[in-house]
């Protein structure tokens, strides 16, 4: 249920229905509009419809939410599209971000020089992987501890927000002493425990998509993190599972319209792990760009060639700084300016 608050209600009405809300089990998550307050009410749909809020004093109106996602609903944001502040930088509304770095830490040089050069090139954030989810068990799976001091290292000498993956909720406190943004990998999408506890960190969170899974199940596993009381949640799209051999995934561009009109959060597109090989990211890339994405994540490298994993569809760090400007152009035609440092 929603329940939207006249203009002029008191903050006191406000926390009164707060109170009712939760007084019958459901949580009340409240957001706080340039116009109106809007209180979430999860949980039981018919315990909250006996309270007779409708003629509650300071109550507008109170709307039931069909979708069985109801946080992440486009309804339940009445209009207005979340825009994360992410270290000094804007990913949503009017501006786009470009997320860059290796697919995994390997050495200290390799992760403060291409931090460098994609905060050069004007990227916004950093990406790098500390813990990397394989498909063999036999695969390089990440410096751990170690790539997290070198992510540090690379913070501090770049000033650019850290995004880093969390695969286990045992490692969730070392995490979070450097990543700025939670990422969520496509493996782990549906793992609802871990959700769970990002959602109760409160740092914001990266979301991917699984390989097999529809937009609705995305939005509810986002529904995981929001209902913790964490609104800072972007969405992936990074390629899902078809018929198709000729290249890794299919990019699902159609999601990106397609979740701007279910959904208030940022949606992210991911056309390194979709792609697979590096001349596809640059034209998925501009793709994204064109179709309202919000930003990309991208994968880059000062020597892809000899990476540790995933060098075919790293891109070249020399070459970064020009595909950031033809990104920025085709994003400036969808409406929208490259997020940078305030």
């Amino acid at each position: 249920m929603m329940i939207v608050m006249k203009v002029e209600a008191t903050p006191e009405e406000v926390t009164t229905v707060v109170e009712r809300v939760e007084s019958v089990g459901a949580k009340a998550h409240v957001s706080q509009g340039e116009e109106v307050t809007v209180i979430g009410a999860v949980g039981d749909r018919e315990h909250v419809q006996r309270l007779g809020l409708e003629g509650h004093a300071g109550v507008d109106q109170v709307i039931p939410i069909l979708k069985p996602f109801k946080l992440a609903s486009a309804q339940f944001a009445q209009g207005e599209r979340t825009v994360l502040d992410i270290g000094d930088r804007k990913v949503g509304g009017e501006h786009f971000a470009v997320i860059a770095g290796p697919c995994t830490v390997e050495t200290l040089d390799q992760t403060v020089d291409t931090a460098r050069a994609v905060r050069d090139a004007g990227a916004s954030l950093f990406r790098g992987g500390a813990y990397k989810p394989r498909t063999s068990p036999y695969s390089f799976q990440g410096l751990g501890q170690e790539g997290l001091h070198m992510l540090a290292a690379a913070k501090a000498e770049s000033g650019l927000p850290v995004v880093t993956e969390c695969m286990d909720a045992r490692d969730l406190e070392a995490v979070l002493e450097v990543a700025d943004v939670l990422q969520i990998g496509a493996r782990n999408m549906q793992n609802y425990s871990l959700l769970t506890e990002i959602g109760r960190s409160g740092r914001p969170a990266l979301l991917k998509r699984g390989p097999s899974a529809t937009l609705e199940e995305l939005l509810m596993a986002a529904e995981y993190i929001l209902k913790e009381g964490n609104e800072s949640v972007m969405l992936c799209e990074r390629g899902i599972r078809t018929f198709e051999t000729a290249h890794r995934f299919t990019l699902d561009l159609m999601a990106v319209p397609a979740l701007k009109e279910l959904t208030h959060l940022p949606v992210i597109v991911d056309p390194s792990h979709a792609a697979g090989k590096r001349d596809f990211v640059e034209p998925l890339s501009l793709a994204a760009a064109g179709a309202g994405a919000d930003g990309i994540i991208v994968e880059v490298h000062p020597e892809p060639d000899a990476a540790v994993c995933d060098g075919p569809q790293q891109l070249r760090a020399d070459g970064f700084a020009d595909f950031v400007r033809r990104v920025e152009r085709v994003a400036e035609i969808a409406g929208k300016e490259l997020a940078a440092a305030a």
